[in-house]
């Protein structure tokens, strides 16, 4: 596998990092339909553990097997599978060396009370990654949450010893709690926020979700409007995202968050392609779709990313 011109700028961008994390970077954004292109579609599935699942497979009742997750990955030639240390071990000798996997270290669950800290357990460790043939660990942070520097401590010594053993980190970074009004968990001046603490923390790959126009930070909300910051469009927040991120030293990925219908789908794309992003990680919105309708919707996300649709 020889790196493309674009793959080798992005990775270069990584200067502080291990060759073995280069070579997992270099790995999911090499592989599937997008390889080389440095854009990627990822496969997560871990709303199991975060929602129940009847609420995450139910409409889709193949979803309960994780061998399905695996083979439709696979299939829609992703650059990488995310899950939970079970759905991973479940299919780890069947599919191996098939597609890039990255194995979701911390969790959270909807049976804790109202009154918790916004928090999650750690669920895996950077061995299992190894032993699992991973590319990288995932790990969720909650900026604004009571609970928020003790996560941030965890993913930082996570991390050091996951880029030591040349296993690259994503943090999904994702605002809420105590500090964060429900409109503030997508407002953009938090979403950006979001992505610069992800790569203040050392983040190889950051995943936030798409933002609206609110803004929820008086102190931030002025200097927005003095600036006079483009936020105007979802092309133009994913752009401010991206600044954040280190203005684009670090690969940025989009969450798709619940279900909706497709077209929604394919304009999240063509906004956060054409505001400089890299990518979309993409669970509910294609597998609680048929087989059929997921490898269409997958395949159709892909030629939006090649700039084709």
């Amino acid at each position: 596998m020889r790196a493309t011109r674009i793959v080798q700028k992005i990775l270069a961008n990584y200067e502080g990092e291990t060759p073995g994390v280069k070579a997992n970077l270099c790995r999911m954004l090499m592989a599937g339909k997008l390889g080389g292109t440095g854009k990627m579609i990822i496969l997560p599935v871990d709303q199991g553990f975060e929602h129940g699942p009847a609420r995450s497979f139910a409409p889709n009742p193949a979803g309960y097997d994780p061998h399905y997750h695996y083979q439709l990955a696979i299939d829609a030639g992703l650059n990488a599978y995310a899950a939970p240390l079970g759905p991973l071990e479940a299919g780890a000798d069947t599919f191996a060396g098939q597609i890039p996997t990255i194995l979701k270290v911390n969790s959270a669950n909807s049976l804790m009370s109202d009154t918790a800290g916004k928090n999650q357990a750690v669920t895996a460790s950077v061995d299992d990654a190894l032993r699992l043939g991973c590319s990288a660990i995932g790990f969720t942070i909650y900026p604004g949450s009571d609970m928020a520097l003790d996560m941030f401590e965890e993913i930082v010594e996570m991390r050091r010893e996951a880029a030591a053993k040349g296993v690259a980190t994503v943090i999904w970074s994702y605002p809420r709690g105590e500090a964060i009004t429900k409109d503030g968990e997508t407002a953009i001046d938090v979403a950006a926020y979001a992505a610069h603490i992800a790569a203040l923390l050392g983040a190889h790959i950051i995943k936030i979700k798409l933002s609206t126009d609110h803004l929820m930070l008086g102190e931030a909300k002025k200097v927005y409007e003095k600036e006079k910051i483009d936020i105007a469009t979802q092309a133009a927040r994913v752009k401010h995202c991206v600044d954040a991120s280190f203005a684009g030293r670090r690969i940025i990925v989009f969450s798709g968050g619940a279900a909706k219908g497709a077209d929604a789908v394919y304009d999240d794309a063509r906004a956060i392609r054409d505001g400089g992003g890299n990518g979309s990680i993409i669970g509910r919105n294609s597998f609680q779709r048929s087989r059929e309708d997921a490898l269409a919707m997958l395949g159709k996300l892909v030629e939006i990313y090649k700039g084709k649709a």
